[in-house]
C-alpha cells in the first residue's frame, strides 16, 4: 500500500468519471465521510477537476430530478448520491418518473454500519446509526430500479460502477441503485482499473425481415392508416424517420400521452393528442391499421379505442411493458426494436418494393391535410381571454408568443393542461419539450436544474400546476439553481387546487355526492404566494398575474430576467377548481 490517501471511495469517484459522468446531484449525511475525504484529498492533490463536479441538492427530489431531465435532454446518466435509508425514501416519487421515464441514472447512498466496536475504519459511532440500519434497503426501490447490489469490498468497485451503467444505459433504460457501508467505502485499497469500453450498453435491435415486410404491407394497403407513439421522440434521430414513413404514405400521427416532441406539430400529418379524454377519439375509430410505436398508453379501452376489426402492431423497446403487470394491446406481432432503426426498415421496404399507391396516398394527404387545419382553426379560436379570465390556453399561447426566436427547452409537467400545453404550444422541433413520463408530481423544479447544465445555451421554461410546482420542493430547487448558476423561467398554471382528484372523482361518480355539492377536498385556498417562495430562496424574479392584458407583459420582463441569469417565476390565476 502507497503512502497516497486511495479507498473505496476514491475508486467509486474515479469510476463515475471514466464512465463520463460529469454532475453528482447530492443530499450528503453520515454515511459519506469517505467520499467527503476523497473528494477534498482530490483537490489538495490538484486533480478535484477530474472528478464529477458535486451539486448540493438541499432535498433528494430535486437531486433525483435534475440527474433525470439531464439525462432525457443529453441522453447521458448522470449520478445521484443520498443517504442510508431515510435519502433513499426521500427519494419518493422521483424515482418512478425516471423508471417510467426510462432514463439512465446511477443512484448510490451509504448504508448503516455494520460494526459497533471500533472494528473497522468508519465503525458506528453516532445514535443514528442504529436508527437507519434496516432489513433490506435496496428493497426500498426494487420496484422501480433495474439493477441494484452492495458495493462489499473496494477492490472490485470499479467494474460494479461500470456494470451498474452498463445495465442503466442498456434499453430500456432507467435507474440503477448501489449501497457501500461506510467501512467498506473507507477501505484503504491500491488503485483500482476498469475499462469502461468493455461495458458498452447493448446495441440496438432491428425489425426481422419478415416483419418488416408485413408492417410495410399492411400499411400500404390500408385505407386508413395511422401511427400511434408517446415516446420515440426520446431519440431526435426518430423523429425524422418518422416524419420520412409518414410522408411517403400520408400516414396520419396521433400522439397519446406523449412526454417528447415525437413528430412536429406544424405537420399537416398530425392529428392531435390524447390524454386521458372522455370522448371517443375519430382518428383513432377510423382506423383499419394502426402501428403503435414506443407507446405505453396508446389508448384507454374505457373511452376511446380501435375499431374491433383494426390491424394493430406494436414496436417498442419493451413491447410486453414487463414492469407494468397488466398491459395489453391486441396486436397482431409484437417487435422488441429500436424505433429509429425499424422505421428506417420499414420506409426503405416500402420504396424499395414500390408499394405506395400514388392517388390513394394522395387522396389521403389531403383528407389528412384538411383534418389538421381545422384542428388547428378551432384551438386558434381558444386562444382568447374569456371575460377577463386567463385561461390555460391563453396562457400557453402567450408563453409560446414570448419565446418566439428563442432555442426553448420546455418542462410541462401541467397535469390536466397536459394536452392544452401540446396543443397550443405547437412544439415541432425534436428535444423542444420533454416531460417526465412517469406518475409523480415534482419533477419541473429540479429538472430545470438538469436541463439548464446539459443544455447551457437553451432557455429552459418550466410550464407547471401549483400542485407540481409544491411538490418540487421549491425553495429547494430554486436555492440550487442560484448557487450553481442555472436560470429558468418557471410559469405556474395556478388554479389553487387540485384539478386532477376532482376529475378523477367525476369521471367515477358524474351525479354523487361529491359532485352535487362540489365537495372534494382539493383546494388550496387560501392561495399561497408561489412565485414567493423562490423570490426568497432563489432571488428570483416573482410575478402574481390576474388580468389578462398583463401577462405579455409581465412575461416578457421574467424571459429578461433569464437572460440576466436571473430565476423567473410567474403565477397566471386560472380559474379555480
Amino acid at each position: 500500500m502507497g503512502d497516497r490517501y486511495y479507498s473505496t471511495s476514491t475508486a467509486f469517484l474515479e469510476s463515475l468519471a471514466e464512465a463520463g459522468i460529469r454532475y453528482m446531484f447530492a443530499n450528503l449525511g453520515s454515511d459519506h465521510p469517505g467520499l467527503i475525504e476523497a473528494l477534498a484529498q482530490a483537490r489538495a492533490e490538484g486533480h478535484r477537476a477530474d472528478l464529477p463536479e458535486l451539486i448540493v441538492c438541499p432535498h433528494e427530489t430535486v437531486a433525483l430530478s435534475a440527474a433525470h431531465a439531464y439525462a432525457a435532454v443529453s441522453g447521458e446518466p448522470q449520478a445521484v448520491l443520498v443517504h442510508v435509508d431515510s435519502g433513499t425514501q426521500n427519494l419518493g416519487g422521483a424515482v418512478n418518473n425516471a423508471s417510467r421515464g426510462r432514463v439512465p441514472v446511477l443512484i448510490f447512498a451509504g448504508s448503516a454500519p455494520f460494526t459497533i466496536e471500533g472494528e473497522l475504519p468508519g465503525s458506528r459511532n453516532e445514535f443514528i446509526h442504529w436508527i437507519q440500519d434496516v432489513h433490506d434497503q435496496r428493497g426500498i426501490l426494487r420496484n422501480y430500479t433495474k439493477y441494484d447490489n452492495e458495493i462489499r469490498t473496494g477492490r472490485n468497485v470499479k467494474q460494479l460502477v461500470q456494470r451498474a451503467l452498463q445495465i442503466a444505459r442498456s434499453e430500456p433504460a432507467g435507474p440503477v441503485y448501489l449501497v457501500g457501508p461506510r467501512e467498506v467505502m473507507e477501505e484503504q485499497i491500491e488503485p483500482q482499473v476498469a475499462d469502461p469500453a468493455q461495458y458498452t450498453p447493448v446495441a440496438p435491435a432491428a425489425l426481422s425481415p419478415d416483419l418488416v415486410a408485413e408492417i410495410a404491407g399492411a400499411l400500404a394497403r390500408a385505407r386508413h392508416p395511422l401511427v400511434v407513439t408517446g415516446y420515440l421522440g426520446r431519440d431526435p434521430d426518430a423523429v425524422a424517420k418518422l416524419v420520412a414513413l409518414s410522408d411517403l404514405l400520408a400516414v396520419p400521427v396521433l400522439e397519446s400521452a406523449p412526454h417528447y416532441v415525437n413528430f412536429p406539430a406544424s405537420h399537416p400529418m398530425h392529428v392531435g393528442y390524447q390524454w386521458t379524454t372522455a370522448d371517443q377519439n375519430a382518428v383513432l375509430a377510423e382506423a383499419d391499421v394502426i402501428l403503435a410505436i414506443d407507446s405505453d398508453v396508446p389508448w384507454i379501452y374505457v373511452t376511446s379505442k380501435p375499431a374491433p376489426d383494426a390491424e394493430i402492431y406494436g414496436i417498442d423497446i419493451d413491447p410486453l411493458k414487463s414492469q407494468m403487470p397488466m398491459w395489453h394491446i391486441p396486436a397482431r406481432r409484437y417487435a422488441a426494436a429500436n424505433s429509429r432503426l425499424a422505421l428506417a426498415q420499414i420506409t426503405g421496404y416500402l420504396r424499395d418494393h414500390g408499394l405506395a399507391d400514388p392517388d390513394a396516398v394522395a387522396k389521403r394527404r389531403t383528407d389528412v391535410t384538411a383534418r389538421h387545419d381545422a384542428q388547428r382553426a378551432a384551438r386558434d379560436l381558444r386562444e382568447q381571454p374569456e371575460d377577463g379570465v386567463i385561461t390555460p390556453q391563453y396562457l400557453t399561447a402567450c408563453v409560446r408568443d414570448t419565446l418566439v426566436g428563442e432555442d426553448a427547452l420546455f418542462l410541462s409537467e401541467a397535469i390536466t393542461n397536459y394536452e392544452v400545453v401540446a396543443e397550443h404550444l405547437r412544439a415541432s422541433r425534436p428535444g423542444m419539450l420533454i416531460s417526465s413520463g412517469g406518475g409523480s408530481l415534482g419533477w419541473a423544479g429540479g429538472g430545470a436544474v438538469g436541463a439548464k447544465l446539459a443544455a447551457p445555451d437553451r432557455t429552459v421554461v418550466c410550464l407547471v400546476g401549483d400542485g407540481s410546482y409544491l411538490f418540487g420542493v421549491p425553495s429547494s430547487a430554486q436555492w440550487v439553481a442560484r448557487r450553481y448558476g442555472t436560470p429558468a423561467l418557471t410559469v405556474i398554471y395556478n388554479n389553487r387546487g387540485w384539478r386532477a382528484p376532482k376529475n378523477s372523482a367525476l369521471a367515477v361518480h358524474p351525479k354523487g355526492a361529491a359532485a352535487e355539492a362540489d365537495d372534494f377536498n382539493v383546494s388550496f385556498e387560501p392561495a399561497a404566494d408561489l412565485p414567493g417562495i423562490a423570490a426568497a430562496a432563489g432571488a428570483a424574479f416573482a410575478a402574481n398575474v390576474t388580468y389578462p392584458a398583463e401577462l405579455p407583459g409581465v412575461l416578457k420582463e421574467a424571459l429578461a430576467a433569464v437572460h440576466d441569469g436571473r430565476s423567473a417565476v410567474v403565477a397566471a390565476h386560472l380559474p379555480g377548481v
